[in-house]
């Protein structure tokens, strides 16, 4: 009994830690996230604080919690019009970023290196272009006097462009910029597909056909839809470029959320509560979007 009873007590000795390997752990924490605080300091004050004071204005009414405030936002046809436009363009826009973008970026993607490098250079600067810059591009291209209308008039046709401000201007006006970021997004997924796949279908006797249906397609499309769903999200939370195809008078013709914040915030700085609830719904888009491209992210990597 005395043996049992010592053995137990000299293991307990060995296994607890010492009162000096303490500090040696605090320490060690310490060193592994030190480097990270300011960063997580600046995360907390830029984003989170934010974010929770958005929520809890959107939900403040005469200083207590209510949902009055969402209530008369969902109930009103204009805030109902600019949220359904915003998804509705998001959606389109993705869609026609996704259907052009996606031959493209795997013609770039199997380029020589050389070439490759050009495009991607020429693709960097025209995803970076917006606001007053991409408003000037499109005047220039499809405006009254646009490049695009004039020689289409020239050739004797009745083109009349869309306006900036309307639907199809602000979808053809997000495709300046859309269409190279979702190559730039989707040609390292291009990579995974590679060319030894297709030599060893050939060398069973499948066609090109098949061998999209059954291997390359399979593969590429969680690839794909990450792209789409990224375009789909960017689309919904732009303000500047909106703003400068549109102009305010866009929040009239086509409203939408980003718009509608701004002239909210514009007009009345003391009675936000529509901006708040707003922002709310934006992060509510963005949190799905966030987790449903983690889903297709991982459904996408289950091939490697």
């Amino acid at each position: 009994m005395t043996t049992g009873t010592t053995a137990a007590g000299a293991a307990r000795t060995v296994l607890a830690p010492s009162p000096a390997a303490r500090p040696n752990r605090l320490s060690a924490w310490l060193a592994a996230w030190l480097p990270a605080l300011p960063l997580l300091v600046l995360v907390a004050a830029m984003l989170l604080a934010p974010a929770v004071l958005l929520i809890l204005q959107s939900f403040i009414v005469g200083g207590s919690l209510s949902l009055d405030n969402w209530v008369r936002v969902l109930s009103s046809p204009l805030d109902q019009t600019a949220i359904l436009n915003s998804l509705l363009l998001g959606a389109v826009s993705a869609s026609i970023s996704t259907l052009v973008g996606t031959p493209l970026a795997w013609l770039i993607s199997r380029m020589l290196p050389v070439r490759r490098a050009g495009w991607l250079a020429l693709l960097n600067v025209a995803a970076n272009i917006g606001g007053i810059g991409l408003a000037f591009a499109y005047l220039a291209t499809l405006g009254t006097v646009g490049m695009v209308t004039l020689a289409l008039q020239g050739l004797g046709t009745d083109l009349v462009p869309p306006r900036p401000s309307s639907f199809l201007g602000l979808v053809l006006g997000y495709q300046y910029t859309n269409i190279p970021l979702f190559v730039l997004l989707t040609i390292p997924a291009m990579g995974a597909l590679r060319d030894d796949w297709w030599e060893a279908a050939q060398t069973a006797s499948a066609t090109r056909s098949q061998f999209w249906r059954r291997i390359g397609l399979p593969i590429l499309s969680p690839f794909i839809a990450a792209g789409w769903l990224l375009i789909f999200t960017w689309s919904i939370g732009i303000y500047g470029i909106a703003f400068a195809l549109a102009g305010s008078g866009a929040v009239i013709s086509t409203p939408l959320i980003t718009l509608r914040i701004g002239l909210i915030l514009q007009s009345d700085l003391f009675n936000t509560f529509r901006a708040s609830v707003f922002a709310v719904i934006l992060m509510i888009i963005a949190s799905a979007a966030l987790l449903a491209y983690r889903t297709l992210l991982r459904r996408a990597l289950r091939w490697f």
